[in-house]
């Protein structure tokens, strides 16, 4: 298949567009920097806005997979900000749906377990509904009824609510690890909020999953099927690095440093693959202990 990536270049985006082509897909990477576009990829440019430009950039495509999104911990949400956060997913998935007229008629877009809003430890499938007063849920409401709009012009949508992604190169582990290797990781607060998370590759292969298996239609919870709380992941890391796990980070400290933000991480969701596991997906890093030691390249520990 020709497929089209929007945030090719993002910390999912490459890892996604490799193994596409390891796959044998042929990938279109659009991005504002060609020079940082995958390897073997077709690089062109978009801003993230034109249609019209998109529709033409796309034609001859199977599927787009759409990623695009400003990072939400980039920095503090002011209402500037705040603006762009929703701009960069709603605006972006409405072009690719105007893209899926007389075009690709696959898409696969990006969203965030932060549809559900903030919840206590009960599991959350994929029937769990979001809360409009929620900020970030708000936006994966817009997003995923945007996208939803491909239908109409006989696309299959797909919709993969993204947990926490841990990979070797990026994203939310590269931003843990400092204070653990220094010794001084912890839970934050009391460490009772659930922590639903993915491995980067399993996350990808769901991607190509719902790129290629007509039956993927709908949203599917992109989190490993054994979400645990933030204190267990805690030492989950602790154990793998060699190093205490035992200082907390006080909410009210990240507050400061974070401002609103600082909420995604006090709180958190039970968030469960019911979707995927019913359709056959395998996991290949269903652990996190097992997921850490092989982004960390720290075989398990051998017994006597």
């Amino acid at each position: 298949m020709k497929v089209a990536v929007t945030g090719a270049t993002g910390f999912v985006g490459r890892h996604l567009c490799a193994m596409l082509q390891e796959k044998k897909h042929q990938v279109v990477a659009l991005t504002r920097d060609v020079s940082k576009a995958p390897r073997g990829a077709e690089a062109k440019v978009w801003d993230g806005k034109d249609a019209v430009f998109l529709k033409a950039a796309v034609a001859g495509c199977d599927a787009i997979v759409n990623l695009a999104g400003e990072n939400i911990f980039g920095r503090k949400w002011t209402s500037e900000f705040k603006a762009a956060l929703r701009s960069s997913r709603v605006d972006v998935t409405k072009a690719c749906v105007e893209a899926c007229k007389d075009g690709p008629k696959v898409l696969v877009s990006a969203s965030a377990i932060g549809y559900y809003g903030a919840r206590g430890p009960l599991p959350i499938d994929e029937e769990g509904q979001g809360d409009q007063w929620n900020f970030l849920s708000s936006i994966c409401l817009e997003w995923e009824a945007e996208a939803k709009k491909a239908e109409a012009h006989g696309a299959r949508v797909a919709l993969l609510r993204i947990g926490v992604v841990l990979g070797r190169d990026g994203g939310a582990l590269e931003k843990m690890l400092p204070p653990f290797r220094a010794g001084f990781g912890g839970p934050i607060g009391k460490g009772d909020q659930f922590f639903s998370w993915i491995h980067i590759d399993d996350l990808c292969s769901m991607f190509i999953r719902a790129v290629e298996d007509p039956s993927w239609k709908g949203p599917f919870n992109a989190t490993a099927p054994n979400s645990l709380s933030n204190k267990d992941f805690s030492k989950a890391l602790g154990r793998v690095l060699h190093r205490p796990a035992f200082f907390p980070t006080p909410p009210f400290v990240l507050k400061l440093m974070l401002g609103e933000v600082a909420d995604l991480l006090t709180t958190g969701q039970n968030v469960v693959p019911k979707k995927a596991a019913a359709a056959g997906f395998e996991f290949r890093y269903p652990e996190a202990e097992e997921a850490l030691r092989n982004l960390l390249g720290v075989p398990e520990a051998k017994t006597a």
